[in-house]
């Protein structure tokens, strides 16, 4: 495993350190966790009961950290609207086979109706797109029935707020993404790692630790709060344009499972990142994607896969600013596992 090391380098940017304080030291490859940071199965379990957020919002609740997203935040995350620059946080899943895709890829038909039998013009055209919500290269909401509390498993599968299981054919009965309210409006928070450290991406199984994330916050001058939505930049996408796909599911820089009672602490509503949030491999025994397993089922936090960010993290260093309000709306699958993701961060 690689440890970060995340260094402070854009000295022209606002936030950027002051001369007198050093930068943070970039480590060497190692394999295996510092001692500091190392998360075993037990402590897993344990946080599976101290990280809780069952029964805060009631023993009815099926949106977990969105309750966050009160009309107060709202209003707050519209005054950091002052440029009127709107830019995209979605990406259409590829056509093209991929090894990232996950065999999902997706599909279009299309159909001309109308045809004039004289001209051959056509007065209308149709299409038909089907794509899996979970397409590797897809950016999509995961819904909170998309997993189950791991160490229930396989005896009980409980999802968040206690609800059982429940599935078949339709989908998810509880805590499905249609169960997860309509439209959101929140202040968004970029971590642009590659832009902190002065490269163009983090290697395949960097992991980054809430010291990382606390670097980021004094560079960028932002505090990361209650409510917020929280989008990580690795640089997939910018690794992905320049050496072509790879498995970012099985290998990908992304969250330690070390920072997650920092994530509960700070009390996010929704956390997004260009592959799957987790460092992978997880370095965790048994337990493959620890921040899945703890934000969904346990703290009920929705988290967003396959973020595209190259966009936003362009216009927030133009603009030396990386918070801005983020709208979006959810597609409102009946019993879905996911929605698609087609978020608007505007400055």
């Amino acid at each position: 495993m690689l440890l970060i090391g995340l260094a402070l380098v854009a000295p022209g940017l606002a936030g950027a350190p002051a001369a007198d304080q050093p930068p943070l030291p970039r480590a060497p490859a190692v394999q295996g966790d510092s001692t500091a940071h190392r998360v075993t199965a037990e402590q897993m379990v344990r946080w599976e009961k101290e990280l809780s957020n069952w029964g805060r919002w009631g023993p009815a609740d099926q949106r977990g950290t969105l309750n966050l997203i009160t009309p107060q935040k709202a209003l707050a995350a519209l005054r950091l609207v002052r440029e009127g620059i709107s830019v995209s946080l979605h990406r259409f899943p590829d056509y093209e086979k991929a090894i990232d895709a996950g065999n999902m890829n997706a599909e279009t038909k299309r159909w001309m109706t109308h045809v004039d039998p004289q001209t051959g013009r056509v007065r209308s055209a149709l299409d038909a797109v089907s794509f899996a919500t979970h397409d590797g290269t897809n950016t999509h909401m995961d819904a909170l029935c998309h997993y189950a509390v791991q160490s229930l498993l396989p005896e009980r599968a409980v999802i968040y707020n206690g609800y059982p299981q429940n599935l078949d054919e339709r989908g998810c009965k509880d805590l499905a993404i249609d169960k997860m309210g309509s439209a959101y409006v929140t202040r968004g928070i970029l971590i642009d790692l590659p832009l902190l450290t002065g490269v163009e991406w983090l290697e395949a199984r960097t992991p980054v630790y809430a010291s990382d994330l606390e670097a980021w916050e004094k560079f960028a001058g932002v505090r990361i709060g209650s409510g917020d939505a929280v989008f990580l930049r690795t640089g997939r996408w910018a690794r992905r344009a320049k050496t072509g796909p790879w498995n970012a599911a099985r290998e990908t820089p992304g969250l330690h499972a070390s920072v997650l009672p920092w994530l509960r602490q700070r009390d996010i509503a929704v956390l997004g990142a260009e592959g799957v949030a987790d460092m992978q491999p997880s370095g965790v025994e048994g337990w493959a994607r620890p921040i899945h397993d703890i934000l969904i089922p346990i703290m009920g936090t929705p988290l967003v896969d396959n973020g595209y960010f190259e966009d936003l993290a362009r216009e927030a260093a133009r603009l030396e600013r990386w918070e801005f309000m983020i709208s979006w709306t959810v597609m409102r699958i009946p019993g879905g596992t996911a929605s698609p993701f087609t978020a608007v961060a505007t400055f």
